[in-house]
């Protein structure tokens, strides 16, 4: 496992209005981030949040191209990014227990926080298509050139972890600095993540290792 040092780029926040960052996502343009009971987007350029949706925000956010998904306690709802109208709901995985969310090869991908799992389920009914284990707590989860990658927050640290989808191994690990805790997670698809920073309202942009796909055991 190759292990590193968290490069922070950018801090954004803390936001008016804004207690806590949980979930975060990226729709290519703005970054999404849920405070409870709203969504915004952000405008990782300027730092300003340029749009707020008033809908139950509580933990991970995700985006398919057209829609954002939202847990809201014990549900994942499908939200209009226009307007904001909640177009269908279905049960999270974790009733309530759920922490990080992320779209990726036609499923979402939920974290479940203290089960310490991840769970690939269907997005129109909320079946379980695979679920797969960490020995970590599990909050923000995202996929990037066909890697997954979850966050992790225990005893008031944080790692960025990339691991095998298929057997939960951990290939490499982005610490973050003491203090600094990631509470929701998302790729801008280059050589950015986006990580909500819980209670500190903030949202944080660390650089990604990008280079030659790397060769592991």
């Amino acid at each position: 496992m190759k292990r590193t040092s968290a490069e922070i780029l950018r801090e954004y926040g803390p936001f008016a209005g804004v207690e806590a960052v949980h979930g975060v996502s990226f729709d290519g343009e703005n970054v999404w981030f849920a405070s409870g009971d709203r969504l915004n987007a952000l405008d990782p350029d300027s730092g300003k949040t340029v749009k707020a949706l008033d809908v139950a925000a509580h933990a991970g956010t995700a985006f398919d191209g057209r829609h954002l998904f939202q847990i809201a306690e014990d549900r994942i709802q499908k939200i209009d990014p226009a307007t904001g109208k909640v177009l269908a709901t279905i049960p999270a995985p974790g009733g309530g227990k759920d922490s990080g969310l992320a779209w990726a090869e036609g499923a979402l991908w939920v974290g479940q926080y203290q089960d310490r799992k991840i769970h690939q389920i269907d997005p129109e009914t909320g079946a379980t298509l695979r679920t797969i284990e960490s020995n970590r707590f599990v909050t923000g989860v995202t996929w990037v050139d066909g890697e997954l990658w979850h966050a992790t927050w225990e005893n008031d640290e944080s790692e960025l972890r990339h691991v095998d989808p298929a057997t939960g191994k951990v290939l490499d690990s982005i610490e973050m600095p003491a203090g600094l805790v990631v509470s929701g997670l998302e790729s801008d698809g280059g050589d950015r993540f986006f990580c909500g920073g819980g209670d500190s309202g903030k949202v944080r942009a660390v650089r990604r290792p990008v280079g030659a796909k790397r060769l592991h055991d």
